[in-house]
């Protein structure tokens, strides 16, 4: 064996009986969609709205418009809070209702 290539042997034989480090893999799965975020989308261009909540990332608001392009939105913005109010108060006042008739 040459002389040259049993430090290289010696250190790639180190290499796979090292430990190896508690990092988990990024799946697929749970990378974040929303890289960056839009402050100001046309809501009359706005077709429907997706809510995303994956376990390592932040609340993600993703809004497919009309020409089918997906866009991410900044889920802090004045109208899009506004919305997401008026409809948590819309189901609570749905559930209220049904659970009077019941």
């Amino acid at each position: 064996m040459d002389v040259k290539l049993l430090p290289l042997v010696a250190l790639l034989a180190l290499a796979t009986h090292a430990p190896t480090a508690n990092a988990k893999p990024i799946s697929l799965v749970e990378r974040c969609w929303c890289r960056s975020t839009l402050n100001t989308v046309p809501q009359r261009s706005i077709r429907e709205l997706k809510f995303l909540h994956t376990p390592n990332c932040p609340f993600q608001v993703i809004a497919k418009l009309k020409n089918n392009r997906e866009v991410c939105i900044n889920p802090e913005t004045k109208w899009l809070q506004q919305y997401l109010k008026n409809a948590i108060n819309k189901v609570k006042k749905s559930r209220r209702r049904n659970n009077k008739k019941l």
